[in-house]
């Protein structure tokens, strides 16, 4: 299997993710199939990719994760010059923003924001992870502090 199908599959399983997320009826089924067959097999893609670049069985003879050279030159030498490299880089983002993108929505329901609110800043997450993570922890703020307990001094 070619990156380009590797590629191919990730978009899709995130893509379902983020379509159930927004559209999908908020029940229990729903954040156990964006969480593991989402989440949790993207996750899985990057663990096999990840671990095979840096060990030579995939693309041998190819750039390889770069171990002591975290410069952007180390980066865009060692890992993002390398279809699979860069695959493996884009699975990340796909995997942590969808996983933000669930917390969001948990929060969300949990303070009571509705679906129609949420559903912006989850399109704005799914496009751009910490813009949409960003505006949420901004939006949050005010309903995270009346839901709190006040402490007496």
């Amino acid at each position: 299997m070619g990156w380009d199908t590797v590629f191919s599959i990730t978009n899709i399983l995130a893509l379902g993710g983020w379509l159930l997320l927004i559209f999908a009826p908020r029940k229990a089924l729903t954040f156990s199939a964006i969480t593991y067959i989402g989440v949790g097999l993207l996750c899985l893609i990057y663990v096999i990719g990840f671990s095979g670049l840096l060990a030579g069985f995939l693309d041998p003879g190819g750039p390889s994760p770069p171990l002591g050279d975290y410069s952007v030159t180390g980066l865009q030498t060692a890992m993002f010059k390398n279809p699979g490299g860069t695959v493996i880089g884009w699975t990340h983002y796909l995997a942590f923003d969808l996983f933000i993108g669930l917390w969001i929505a948990r929060d969300g329901d949990a303070k009571g924001f509705s679906r129609i609110w949420q559903a912006p800043i989850l399109l704005i997450t799914f496009m751009a992870g910490p813009l949409g993570l960003l505006i949420w922890l901004i939006l949050r703020e005010p309903a995270a502090r009346r839901a709190q307990p006040r402490v007496k001094k």
